[in-house]
C-alpha cells in the first residue's frame, strides 16, 4: 500500500535517525534529513509529500473500478468466443468436419483402387497356358489401368489428410488461442481486481487516519521528563495540552507512547517487529489518582472538552524492563480536538528523547501498578462531543474524570503499517502525523 509505504519510511527514519527526526519534529515537514545524517532504510525510497490527496484517492477507486468492470467484460467476451468452438457451425470446425470427411472419403477410395488392382494382377496370375494374345493384352492393360487408378487414389487420399490435418491444427490452434485469451483475460480480471481493492483500501486507510483534519495549533502539547531512565525503575513524565485557541473545544484527545530506539547500525523496515522495543507506560492525573495501565480498549486518552486558554496536565509513569540494555529510549506525544460543528485538528508534536541506564547488580522489579480499591471505577470513554468540562487554566482541579487510555501493547489491523504489536501505536501516531502534516502544509 502506497499510504502505509510512505508512512514505513518516516517511521524507518524516525528509529534510525532519533536526533534528526525527534530534535527537529516541529520543523520536519518543511525539511529533511541529509543524507549524511540518515541510515539507508531498506524500504522503497517513498517520499511523504507524495501523500496523495483525498481526491486522488477517490480518482483512482473511479478508475480502478472502471478497468475491474472492463476487465469482467473482457472476460466473459473471452469465454464466449471460446465456448463457440464447440458449436458445430463454428467455421474453423466446420472446416474441420469437411476435411475429415474428405480424407474418409479419399481413404476409402484409395481402399477400392488397391482392390481393383489387386484383382487385376491376379487376372493376369491367373490366365490360362492356352491364353491368346489379346487376353494377355487384356489383362495387362487391366493392371495398368488399376495401377494409375490406384495412385491417383493414394496421391487425392495424401493430399485430403495433409487437408485434414491442416484444418484440425488450425482449429486447434485457435482454440488454443481463444483458451489463452481467457486465461490472460482471468488474471487482468484478478490484477484489476487486486488494483480496486488497493484503492478502496488505500482510500478506507486515509479517512481512518483522519486526512481531513489539518494541523491546528488550538492545541498545544508539552511533554517532559528526565534525562535518564534507570531499567527496571519508574520514571515520571509530564504532559500537558493547552487550549491555545479562541473557542472552547468540545472533545480533546491526546496521544502518547514509547519505546527503546534501536541502534544506528540496525536494519529497520515495514516488517520490523518492535514488540520487544516497547516501554510499558501508566497515566495519572488530578481526576485519576490511581496510576492506571493502558489498554487495547482505548487508544487515546479522551480529556474532552477543554476552554479557552485552559490546560489539562496528566502524569505518564515509564517503566523500562528491568533486563533492557543501555541504549535510547523516547516518548512520543501529540493531541486531536473536535468541535460540536464537526470542525477537527491536530496539535504540535511533541516529543522527548532519554538515555537508558542498564540496571546494576541485582535487577530492581519495576514498581507494581496499584490496584484500584472496589469503589473505583473507570467510566465508559465519552462521545467524541462530550468528555471532561475542564474550564480552569489548571486542569488538574476539574472534578471530571479523564476517560480513555493508550493502547501500549497488542496489535490492530486498523493501526498504521501494520507493524507488530503496541510498536504500532508508538511509531503509527507518529507517522499518523506526519502523514497528516505534510497534507496540511501542502495544502496551505
Amino acid at each position: 500500500m502506497k499510504i502505509r509505504r510512505i508512512l514505513a519510511t518516516a517511521v524507518a527514519a524516525a528509529v534510525t535517525t532519533p536526533v534528526v527526526f525527534l530534535s527537529a519534529a516541529p520543523a520536519f515537514a518543511d525539511t529533511k534529513p541529509s543524507p549524511s545524517s540518515t541510515q539507508k532504510s531498506t524500504l522503497d525510497d517513498e517520499d511523504p509529500e507524495d501523500m496523495p490527496s483525498l481526491e486522488e484517492l477517490k480518482a483512482a477507486v473511479a478508475l480502478a473500478q472502471k478497468a475491474y468492470d472492463e476487465a469482467v467484460v473482457d472476460l466473459a467476451k473471452a469465454k464466449e468466443a471460446l465456448k463457440a468452438f464447440d458449436k458445430p457451425e463454428h467455421p474453423l470446425r466446420a472446416a474441420m468436419t469437411e476435411a475429415k470427411t474428405a480424407a474418409e472419403a479419399a481413404a476409402a477410395a484409395k481402399s477400392l483402387a488397391d482392390e481393383k488392382l489387386a484383382e487385376a494382377e491376379k487376372a493376369v496370375t491367373e490366365l490360362p497356358a492356352d491364353a491368346t494374345e489379346e487376353q494377355k493384352a487384356a489383362a495387362a492393360a487391366a493392371v495398368t489401368e488399376a495401377k494409375r487408378v490406384a495412385d491417383e487414389a493414394a496421391t487425392a487420399k495424401t493430399a485430403a489428410d495433409r487437408e485434414s490435418a491442416e484444418a484440425d491444427k488450425a482449429f486447434s490452434d485457435a482454440r488454443s488461442a481463444a483458451s489463452q485469451v481467457v486465461t490472460l483475460a482471468q488474471k487482468v480480471k484478478k490484477a484489476a481486481a487486486d488494483d480496486l481493492a488497493e484503492a478502496q483500501e488505500e482510500l478506507k486507510f486515509y479517512e481512518e487516519i483522519g486526512g481531513e483534519c489539518e494541523v491546528d495549533p488550538a492545541v498545544e502539547i508539552a511533554l517532559s521528563g528526565p534525562k535518564t531512565v534507570t531499567a527496571g525503575q519508574p520514571a515520571v513524565f509530564s504532559l500537558r495540552v493547552t487550549n491555545t485557541s479562541d473557542a472552547p473545544l468540545d472533545a480533546v484527545h491526546a496521544f502518547a507512547d514509547a519505546l527503546r530506539i534501536p541502534e544506528d547500525d540496525e536494519a529497520i523496515d515495514e516488517e520490523t517487529d518492535f514488540a520487544d522495543r516497547m516501554i510499558p507506560v501508566e497515566w495519572s492525573s488530578a481526576d485519576n489518582l490511581e496510576w492506571t495501565s493502558f489498554t487495547e480498549e482505548f487508544d487515546s486518552i479522551e480529556i474532552g472538552k477543554l476552554a479557552k486558554g485552559a490546560h489539562y496536565d496528566v502524569k505518564l509513569r515509564l517503566t523500562v524492563p528491568a533486563d533492557a540494555p543501555a541504549g535510547e529510549g523516547a516518548a512520543f506525544s501529540y493531541a486531536e480536538y473536535e468541535t460540536n460543528d464537526g470542525e477537527c485538528g491536530m496539535g504540535d508534536y511533541a516529543d522527548v528523547t532519554f538515555d537508558i541506564l542498564a540496571a546494576k547488580g541485582d535487577k530492581p522489579k519495576p514498581e507494581p501498578t496499584p490496584t484500584p480499591s472496589v469503589t473505583t471505577t473507570t467510566p465508559a470513554p465519552a462521545p467524541s462531543t462530550a468528555g471532561n468540562t475542564n474550564t480552569t487554566p489548571q486542569g488538574g482541579s476539574s472534578t471530571t474524570r479523564v476517560n480513555g487510555s493508550l493502547a501500549a501493547t497488542g496489535a490492530d489491523d486498523t493501526l498504521p503499517l501494520g507493524l507488530a504489536a503496541g510498536a504500532a501505536v508508538a511509531l503509527g501516531a507518529g507517522a499518523v502525523f506526519f502523514a497528516r502534516r505534510r497534507k496540511a502544509d501542502a495544502n496551505a
